[in-house]
């Protein structure tokens, strides 16, 4: 699904892939996990990362976008497939300057909502999670979630909104999430603490995820 992501961007941003070093494959808690990244021009930075474990039986895919050009929020898209259950998250960051209508989103929401919600649990980053954010589980849903994914995905890129006006700013918003997540902790960060040491695990979420250095 992240390559079929990666070209709808590509339909409308120049993409160029980023050399990430050492951080494009890592073994980390029985996973390996292989990263990428991309600047998207007239957009922003965009990463992705595909995890495989346990004898094949857990699978993630990752894209996140970091529109550092355009005032769009932070765009985070995880799957996951363990022991029979299909998991879709994706979460919207407020890093925008000025306020987008997010009435496409809504549309997109408001198709898929019989899908088996999943509860995202309490995290410190709730504040500035959007409530257009999506979080659902369920058996047997790959092709309806591939849809949501893919609807959900191409209404975020039609969203109305303008180049960044003052790029200090976003650049602000943008750190309260990364570095909250560095200072936090969670599940998947902290996998790469253990994996890599904190030095190197900041510099792979800035340079490689996010993009922020």
């Amino acid at each position: 699904m992240t390559e079929k992501l990666l070209s709808m961007i590509g339909e409308r941003y120049p993409i160029q892939e980023i050399d990430v070093g050492p951080y494009g494959a890592i073994k980390a808690k029985g996973m390996v996990f292989s990263a990428r990244a991309f600047e998207a021009q007239g957009l922003g930075h965009i990463s992705v990362m595909q995890a495989k474990g346990f004898f094949g039986l857990m699978k993630m895919d990752t894209l996140i976008v970091n529109p550092k050009e355009l005032d769009l929020p932070l765009y985070s898209y995880d799957r996951i497939l363990a022991m029979g259950n299909d998991t879709l998250i994706i979460e919207l960051y407020d890093t925008m300057v000025e306020a987008c209508p997010m009435d496409a989103i809504h549309g997109v929401n408001a198709k898929y909502e019989s899908l088996p919600e999943r509860d995202p649990g309490q995290h410190w980053y709730d504040s500035i999670k959007l409530p257009e954010s999506v979080s659902k589980k369920g058996k047997k849903l790959s092709t309806r979630f591939d849809a949501y994914t893919t609807d959900f995905t191409k209404a975020y890129l039609s969203l109305p909104t303008q180049p960044v006006a003052d790029p200090e700013k976003k650049r602000e918003k943008t750190n309260v999430y990364v570095e909250g997540l560095l200072r936090n902790g969670g599940p998947s960060t902290d996998v790469f603490k253990q994996a890599l040491g904190e030095e190197k695990c900041a510099e792979m979420f800035r340079t490689v995820l996010f993009g922020t250095n």
